[in-house]
């Protein structure tokens, strides 16, 4: 089963694409994963990366195919994009990815969140400086304030998540990557899901909408 997820920054991708991954055995592939690797290995991706991403930008369409056919090439495991493809090249070129490998992609959900949520969410939003573990400050803090649970490191904003960057992510999504939506709803496997509620809630409305999919 091949299973893309869609949503504006901070709508539940990363924490509903941890739990349907490790419920149903897929390789969960996260971008922005791959570019923070990149970026904290200081690699010639990473630096070619690094303006695009402290700015709030989208990474060009070349850059990011570049990096996912490299790591996807030898996986056999049924895939679970978290936030890509972000435009309707990106998705013109994923779809052309999958006819080369006879596959196909089985579902496309969209977490449906409210603007105003999005940003109070993004603005909410802490990461440890060690494991990467997110937070939120309003509906999962740490048990002691900007220190990670799991392994004691500080947390911090991402630059992503500071005010007035929020406001430019959310306008790019709203230009670049809203298109996708009609893009992928005359496929066939559009699904479009209310992300604004518990994550415990979504995650079992997401699991028993793909349990009956082979």
């Amino acid at each position: 089963m091949n299973i893309i997820l869609l949503g504006y920054p901070g709508s539940g991708k990363g924490t509903q694409a941890k739990v349907l991954s490790q419920k149903l055995g897929l390789f969960h592939v996260s971008t922005g994963d791959i570019f923070r690797e990149e970026l904290a290995k200081k690699s010639p991706l990473g630096q070619e990366v690094s303006g695009y991403i402290s700015a709030g930008r989208l990474v060009p369409d070349r850059l990011v195919l570049e990096v996912l056919k490299a790591r996807l090439a030898v996986e056999t495991r049924g895939l679970l994009f978290d936030g890509f493809p972000r435009t309707v090249e990106q998705a013109e070129g994923l779809d052309s990815w999958f006819e080369s490998r006879s596959q196909a992609i089985d579902s496309v959900i969209f977490l449906d969140v409210p603007e105003a949520e999005v940003a109070a969410r993004l603005g909410s939003r802490r990461t440890c400086t060690g494991c990467g573990k997110i937070y939120n400050t309003i509906s999962n803090a740490p048990a002691k304030e900007n220190v990670c649970d799991v392994c004691g490191k500080p947390l911090m904003t991402r630059e992503d998540d500071k005010p007035e960057v929020i406001a430019r992510r959310i306008q790019v999504y709203k230009d670049q990557t809203e298109p996708l939506l009609a893009y992928y709803r005359s496929s066939g496997v559009f699904h479009k899901v209310d992300a604004s509620r518990a994550p415990e809630a979504v995650a079992e409305g997401l699991s028993a909408m793909l349990a009956g999919k082979p």
